[in-house]
């Protein structure tokens, strides 16, 4: 299980009493188009987060923010108590503890498995090889793929090099678990694969906030659903009450069109 003792991060003794995320009136522009729009959100330790909502709606962009991979121009992100900010002193630390798992693998290609989960342990935990190599064997068996640890990204399945991506971010030993779209570059026989492992680790009570379409996984794992429209949070709500009466005429068509 991964580890979630709240008072191992510097300076943060009384993190238990925070939430693991909180983005308050949050706002940000791509030149003269604005992508998010007063976005408030609060996410708990353990909660299982799961933002949909159309293409372009702003949900990637906004789980981008929560580790500052883009720059929000308004408003705060805060993670673990820490308000992130652009240049700020330890946002790497902070980043570290916020993993991300994306569309596309982003696997060193020229590396092994084994070492594009060593690599940022290494060199940003500055833990010794050994150990690296020990935590990632550890976390290649979680999403059950170390028997792959010596082979080299090319001769994996797209499910599998989604799983390593998975393995290396859990390596870092995350607080939170930031997920945008995992699924959507798989083929459709791959995809089951990749959400049984997102399930385990919801099961095992990690911080997750998930962008995805599927809205079956979204159901059976999701503490609460957030539906994005326009760069707007437009309706959020625990998977019965989102999926049965959702209040929102565009948050019932979005349904009708992706589960029929």
């Amino acid at each position: 299980m991964i580890a979630t003792n709240r008072q191992d991060m510097p300076g943060h003794s009384g993190e238990a009493t925070q939430a693991a995320i909180r983005i308050e009136n949050l706002s940000k522009w791509y030149e003269g188009f604005q992508v998010l729009t007063d976005i408030n959100l609060e996410v708990a330790h353990g909660e299982r987060i799961v933002i949909c909502g159309p293409s372009g709606s702003g949900k990637s962009t906004l789980i981008r923010c929560i580790n500052q991979l883009e720059v929000h121009q308004k408003g705060r992100v805060v993670v673990n108590g820490v308000e992130l900010r652009p240049g700020m002193k330890g946002l790497a630390e902070v980043r570290s503890n916020v993993g991300m798992v994306f569309q596309q693998f982003n696997l060193f290609p020229h590396m092994s498995v084994i070492e594009n989960c060593t690599l940022a342990m290494r060199r940003v935990r500055k833990i010794a090889k050994a150990e690296a190599e020990t935590i990632a064997v550890e976390n290649l068996a979680r999403v059950r793929i170390a028997d792959q640890a010596q082979k080299y990204p090319s001769q994996l399945s797209g499910g599998q090099q989604q799983r390593v991506a998975i393995a290396r971010a859990l390596c870092m030993r995350p607080k939170v678990l930031l997920f945008d779209e995992p699924t959507s570059a798989l083929d459709p026989e791959m995809i089951k694969e990749v959400l049984d492992v997102m399930t385990l680790l919801a099961k095992d009570g990690m911080t997750m906030v998930c962008v995805t379409h599927e809205m079956g996984f979204a159901r059976n794992i999701a503490d609460r659903l957030i539906f994005m429209d326009a760069g707007k949070i437009v309706e959020q709500g625990e998977p019965k009450e989102f999926f049965g009466n959702p209040s929102n005429d565009r948050v019932r068509t979005f349904l009708e069109q992706i589960l029929h």
